[in-house]
């Protein structure tokens, strides 16, 4: 049985995170989406209302799980979970010249797990969670 991560922040998820799900499932037996804190970086929605906004946003499926980690590597939370891999969206060239560094650090921790990358739809692609948080709230924006 195939396994992979998908992480991310999700804050707050987005069309996007829901493709690469989608994917995910299309593509591996086992998908743990698992919504990493960055002890740096501050959030809107806390990690709870995060897996919260996922679930209801997912249909219920048991080949899926929707957690969270903690202060460590994902390579090493994805050996914990039994994964084989990690899959990571590309939305731009900034994009994959990061997850290009971290494949080969990961890969260096971990050489059998493996990463799989997917590029999103265009009109997926050019919207990001910061994107999404930073439209909400200025005057007018519910028109």
């Amino acid at each position: 049985m195939q396994t992979a991560v998908y992480a991310g922040s999700f804050d707050p998820p987005t069309n996007g995170h829901l493709w690469m799900i989608s994917q995910g499932l299309a593509l591996f037996d086992r998908l743990v989406v698992a919504i990493g804190q960055n002890p740096s970086k501050d959030y809107v929605f806390a990690t709870e209302e995060r897996i919260d906004l996922l679930r209801t946003s997912i249909p219920s499926c048991e080949r899926l799980t929707i957690t969270h980690f903690d202060n460590r590597y994902l390579v090493d939370y994805a050996k914990e979970v039994g994964a084989e891999f990690i899959l990571r969206g590309i939305r731009s060239p900034g994009d994959y010249e990061y997850e290009r560094v971290m494949r080969h650090i990961n890969s260096d921790m971990a050489p059998d797990i493996n990463t799989v990358f997917l590029m999103p739809p265009r009109e997926m692609a050019e919207l990001s969670s910061s994107m999404v948080m930073g439209m909400v709230g200025p005057e007018g924006w519910g028109k």
